[in-house]
């Protein structure tokens, strides 16, 4: 029979039966839960780690226990069970003031390490690169190092829910990628999963780091606010296939690598012009995350169409594509903005639904306007 817990303060989903919790007592003894091989790796740096004010979860505590042992808490829900999803970066809180922050281990012999700091250092609200607080030697590998980062989120997570949420992702990815052209950085690997927001705007109270859908302590659901005029901020981040050119040198690389496959110049033989390469991949997101999913997407060939050129030297410069979105922004009516993002395939029937609840929250909107 179980030990007896508290649960006023519980859900009910949290407490297993009497069965359940013979059956996870098992399932536990058997390892199910226990740390994965690659876990390991932090685990080994915990103590590491705190000596330099950063505190890992529970369950990277050397010599951790299971915290549902001898309870009938459901393990599911307990925060210790829960796994890294990708083990080259964890999340940690700062033990100086309670912030959450991601700690990435890297081999410090590329170019990632030059990169990500030379952006940490420069100062201006055009820079969407990912800022960096310190980087820690690794006290086992001397090949690498641990990058402490700001924790960040996928920007598309929770999904985009307006027209208004598109453009100021628009707008702040432009500006982001003429900020690193002009300093002469190539991303070379431009993608959804590369693109993060510091969502603590939409989520006051926080959130669970991996189990992202959930409070900080894994018991309950929890549901993201509205991202307009909440100043969502976007960053690039992953600088590993990255290239830095001095002023005068050559932009032309080498390499059939990256997360964006359609580029058609990409080889492993013939040079091609990295920046070309980051305006295709930007544009090609546009029209793949966006235009293809959603109606109401008029504003966007503008930019799409001269960015995914087949022939690379067809290609805008990122300040070009500024300068034609900054004109076609300009025309976008203000009502658009706050209209909803209505997915080309949804169904009619629920179309109409949604868009006379639209209409009707547009009409609330401007009465409000009114009165004030």
């Amino acid at each position: 029979m179980s030990a007896p817990v508290r649960q006023k303060r519980l859900p009910n989903h949290a407490v297993l039966d009497d069965d359940s919790v013979e059956r996870y007592a098992k399932l536990t003894r058997e390892g199910l839960f226990n740390l994965m091989p690659k876990e390991l790796f932090w685990e080994a740096h915990y103590n590491y780690l705190k000596d330099h004010g950063y505190q890992l979860r529970p369950r990277y505590t050397p010599g951790w226990k299971p915290s549902w042992i001898g309870t009938n808490l459901d393990p599911t829900f307990c925060e210790d069970s829960i796994m890294l999803v990708k083990y080259q970066v964890i999340d940690a809180t700062r033990i100086s003031n309670r912030e959450l922050v991601a700690i990435k281990a890297f081999l410090k012999d590329g170019e990632e390490l030059h990169i990500a700091q030379f952006f940490a250092s420069i100062r201006d609200p055009q820079n969407h690169c990912v800022p960096i607080h310190e980087i820690l030697p690794d006290p086992h590998d001397s090949q690498l190092a641990l990058m402490v980062m700001p924790y960040l989120r996928p920007c598309n997570n929770p999904d985009f829910a307006t027209i208004g949420d598109i453009i100021d992702f628009v707008d702040q990815t432009i500006e982001g990628l003429v900020f690193m052209h002009k300093h002469r950085v190539a991303h070379r690997d431009i993608a959804f999963a590369n693109i993060m927001m510091d969502a603590k705007p939409l989520y006051p109270s926080g959130h669970h780091p991996i189990r992202m859908g959930y409070t900080p302590d894994a018991l309950y659901p929890v549901t993201a606010l509205p991202r307009a005029g909440r100043g969502v901020r976007y960053f690039y981040i992953d600088f590993g296939l990255s290239s830095h050119f001095a002023e005068s040198s050559s932009s032309y690389v080498v390499g059939d690598f990256g997360r964006n496959s359609d580029v058609p110049e990409l080889s492993d033989d013939v040079p091609y012009d990295a920046f070309k390469v980051d305006i295709f991949a930007l544009g090609n997101l546009y029209s793949k995350e966006f235009e293809m999913k959603y109606n109401n997407m008029d504003f966007l060939p503008s930019i799409i169409e001269p960015m995914t050129q087949r022939r690379p030297e067809l290609r805008p410069t990122a300040q070009e594509i500024l300068r034609e979105w900054e004109k076609t922004r300009a025309t976008i009516k203000e009502s658009l903005f706050r209209w909803r993002l209505a997915p080309k395939a949804e169904p009619a029937f629920d179309r109409v639904v949604n868009d006379t609840v639209a209409v009707a929250w547009e009409g609330v909107y401007r009465l409000k306007k009114f009165v004030k």
